[in-house]
């Protein structure tokens, strides 16, 4: 069979676009976001688009979970609270109820419902408020352009599958 150039550059070009995958790329930001806040938790919310509902995507948490982020986050309504917010939402961390501290920003992007980066686990202020918005910009930004380089992996498999041999 005759070298293909076409074929390999194809191949070539779909293995370095695929090299990103969503799922590591939303551990790498939580984690990034955890170690910018300086604490050990954080993670995404996705809020539908009608704003009725929240949904936690990813949780960045030290083994064993000890200050229990986890279960806060499904029973203490903190999602609720995203759903009707568009803006940052910061709550004073009061372990005398288990309130962890917790503070969540919109992710900028205009392909996704809207979305929240957070962070937890230690009483927050303006600066961290100021901080964690930067780091949701970049972060809307590598989100969509993970997003933008599937959908082109799409596209080039398709291109590959239907040129004429």
């Amino acid at each position: 069979m005759p070298y293909n150039r076409v074929d390999t550059a194809m191949r070539e070009l779909i293995t370095s676009f695929s090299c990103l995958q969503a799922v590591e790329l939303a551990e790498r930001l939580a984690h990034t976001a955890a170690a910018v806040a300086g604490t050990a938790y954080a993670g995404f919310v996705r809020v539908d688009p009608l704003r009725q509902e929240a949904c936690s995507v990813h949780v960045h948490a030290p083994p064993g979970d000890p200050l229990r982020v986890r279960p806060w986050l499904a029973e203490s309504g903190v999602l609720k609270e995203l759903a009707a917010s568009s803006v940052t939402v910061r709550l004073a961390r009061d372990v005398t109820v288990g309130e962890p501290g917790f503070l969540a920003t919109p992710v900028p992007m205009a392909a996704r419902d809207h979305t929240f980066v957070w962070v937890a686990g230690r009483g927050f202020g303006e600066g961290d408020e100021h901080l964690l918005s930067r780091f949701a910009t970049a972060a809307g930004r590598a989100l969509e352009a993970a997003s933008g380089l599937e959908a082109a992996v799409r596209l080039l498999r398709g291109v590959r599958a239907f040129r004429p041999v």
